[in-house]
């Protein structure tokens, strides 16, 4: 019987024979069979350029397995691979049974040759779930577009409308939040749709009312009920449940409608809350944002020049883990009533849960300067009181110039808050500083060139990888390796570039992807090799948020694994904490995703949100890796209190610690006793280009 009527079916090996026979053992199941023949790496590349459906590799002249699943990645092909016994499998391709080591529906490691009744079995599935995937593929891109399309009517509807994942808000609109009070679309992220109920009866019945509608009873899809605001009001209101995706992940629609005789009242609440912050008194982002193009068409008309200053508070995160949401509101609180009385002729705005906005008007670039660095130094002398415990904070401050060929509103802001990214890199996330954008800095011309050596990097391997131990104190070993990556220019000085000094022009020419997937592939590649030796071998990988939103992520990452020895753990994938707050329904799905193949997640620079805990509760990765702020000053006694009270309530989560930047022994004597799993830092051992094993226990 025939299943299909065309097979691509591309084999490495050394004899063609044997690709022949495996054709017309296939010619039962197939109309037609398109055979592809070669054994050496440049007829690979070339052979790639065309469409196939299996790859079966037995024996190459320049080849191994490892190496035409790397090439397979690094090509973003979604082919089905399947290896044959080959001396390279010989340890890791078998299980202690006699089977193939790994059978799933992308790759099948590994088969015996001679049995061709096997071989073909898994050519013909493997064949089907591609079919089937490509399908799905299909099928998605159309649910896709459609969620697409209802999203953005929900986001420009007048209709309070919001999402839920098991009763937690993950999403709303603008009418949502003006309709409970809420600032911004943060404050309403992780709060149970229950807590905006009132009153005891109603939170019962609509736990009642939820649960009947999860389990799809969809007779009963209105609930009526008391509903509360931010500030302890009340209102009648009737809420509409719904089945909804987004992000492609399957969520609960909620719609909230007031009772008639509440309109007028929710009207001018809503006014109110429109432009209005309520816990500093300042205006909110949307009052900001409405005064910033009105001010900016007068600019444009050469009436005013102007300036904006972005004021991005600093180590909120720790403030959040020694002191809780009383000391982080106090501090927002403190800080936003000494920008209104610092700034008494400019518009103040608290833009988001942690920053504030200024603008100014006719102040020339020194006039400028001379007012951010005012305003840093007044934030960084204030003592804030907190009950009866004391604490103080720092700002980053990014300054833009506004004149009359100014960039759009939209763009001018980005600068500013790319000015504070490039604060955070060049202080190692110290903040307290200001800087003022310089156009000439960021000339295309500059760009381009770094681009082009981004590109080049790519396609001739001329990146570098670095690799630093990490101390496992429960295994007492070093085997666990983060790795780094470096671009080498060839220039008089023999400059090194670091991510953060090229990850911007990446993200311009859309390369970011592409050199994750280099990363991936080459460092795997090293661990394989490493592994032969020290088979417990493992490697953290840093990838940035394009990776993360990239939902053909985890099957990269399991065919890595597998071409690796399969072993679950050998590979974590670490995001930045700011990514996965930005993409927070994205991060829960996708860190679910790669631990379903076996690969561990992580979270860098974590402590820097007032939400930190929350947000690792949510996703749930595997490990944690502390920001600097929390490792520098664990000497002083609230610090290594504040580090711990962390490290608890990870633990409690079941996520490991990873201290970093240990870097004398003091440092180490302190991070040994404060209950992290690892321990990193020059102290231990600097990077190197290979994986030093210098204990294995």
């Amino acid at each position: 019987m025939r299943n299909n009527a065309l097979l691509n079916l591309l084999v490495i090996d050394q004899d063609q024979l044997y690709a022949e026979r495996l054709v017309s053992l296939l010619s039962s199941y197939y109309e037609d069979i398109n055979l592809g023949f070669l054994d050496d790496e440049e007829e690979l590349l070339k052979a790639l350029r065309h469409p196939w459906d299996v790859l079966v590799f037995g024996r190459a002249y320049d080849l191994s397995f490892t190496d035409v699943v790397g090439i397979a990645q690094a090509q973003s092909i979604d082919l089905p691979i399947i290896g044959l016994m080959s001396d390279e499998m010989a340890v890791t391709g078998r299980n202690d049974d006699g089977l193939p080591a790994v059978i799933n529906g992308n790759m099948v490691k590994a088969l015996l040759a001679e049995k061709e009744t096997q071989v073909v079995m898994a050519i013909c599935l493997q064949h089907a779930n591609l079919c089937s995937r490509r399908q799905l593929k299909a099928l998605r891109h159309v649910l896709s577009e459609a969620e697409q399309r209802a999203n953005i009517l929900i986001k420009n509807s007048k209709s309070a409308v919001a999402y839920l994942d098991q009763g937690i808000h993950i999403f709303a609109n603008e009418p949502y939040l003006a309709l409970f009070g809420f600032d911004s679309f943060n404050d309403i992220i992780g709060v149970p749709v229950i807590d905006l109920i009132a009153g005891g009866d109603d939170v019962k019945g609509f736990k009642q009312f939820l649960r009947q509608f999860d389990k799809g009873n969809r007779e009963q899809v209105e609930f009526k009920f008391e509903s509360r605001r931010t500030d302890d009001t009340t209102f009648e209101a009737k809420l509409q449940l719904a089945i909804a995706t987004l992000e492609g992940e399957p969520v609960t629609q909620i719609i909230i409608q007031q009772n008639n005789n509440d309109s007028t009242e929710a009207a001018k609440r809503l006014a109110a809350a429109e432009r209005q912050d309520s816990l500093t008194g300042l205006n909110n982002r949307r009052g900001f944002e409405e005064h910033f193009e009105a001010l900016y068409q007068l600019v444009l008309q050469d009436k005013v020049s102007a300036g904006l200053l972005y004021i991005q508070l600093d180590n909120i995160g720790k403030i959040s883990t020694s002191l809780g949401l009383q000391g982080v509101d106090a501090t927002i609180k403190q800080v936003g009533y000494i920008l209104d009385e610092t700034v008494v002729d400019g518009y103040v705005s608290r833009f988001s849960d942690t920053a504030f906005t200024i603008l100014v008007e006719n102040l020339t670039n020194q006039a400028l300067k001379e007012l951010a660095e005012r305003i840093r130094v007044t934030i960084r002398d204030m003592y804030i009181e907190v009950d009866k415990r004391t604490t103080n904070t720092t700002a980053s401050i990014g300054a833009v110039k506004i004149e009359s060929n100014a960039a759009e509103p939209s763009v001018l802001l980005e600068r500013a808050i790319d000015v504070i990214n490039s604060i955070r890199i060049e202080t190692q996330n110290h903040g307290d500083a200001y800087h003022l954008y310089d156009p000439s800095e960021h000339a295309n011309s500059d760009d381009n060139a770094l681009a082009e050596s981004l590109i080049n990097a790519i396609a001739h391997n001329h990146f570098e990888l670095f690799f630093q131990p990490i101390y496992d104190i429960n295994a007492d070993r070093s085997d666990f390796f983060e790795v780094f990556l470096r671009l080498p220019l060839s220039d008089a000085e023999n400059t090194v570039l670091t991510p953060d000094k090229f990850m911007a022009v990446a993200k311009a020419h859309k390369l970011r992807e592409k050199i994750d997937r280099w990363v991936l592939i080459n460092a795997c590649k090293q661990l394989n090799d490493v592994r032969k030796t020290y088979p417990q071998a493992r490697i953290l990988v840093q990838l940035t948020s394009a990776s993360l939103i990239d939902k053909k992520l985890p099957n990269v990452a399991s065919q890595l694994i597998n071409a690796v020895g399969g072993v679950a753990g050998a590979l974590t994938l670490q995001f930045n904490e700011q990514d996965v707050v930005n993409h927070l329904t994205v991060a829960k799905s996708q860190f679910a995703a790669l631990s379903r193949v076996g690969c561990q997640v992580g979270i860098h620079h974590f402590g820097t949100s007032a939400k930190s805990i929350e947000v690792a509760d949510f996703v749930q990765p595997n490990v944690i890796r502390l920001t600097r702020n929390y490792i520098e000053g664990i000497n002083n006694a609230d610090n290594l209190e504040t580090v711990k009270s962390l490290i608890t309530q990870a633990k409690a989560l079941n996520i490991d610690v990873l201290m970093p930047y240990i870097e004398e022994a003091a440092t180490m004597s302190v991070s040994w006793s404060v209950g992290a799993r690892y321990l990193q830092g020059h102290y231990l051992e600097e990077p190197s280009r290979t994986m030093q094993i210098t204990n294995d226990k």
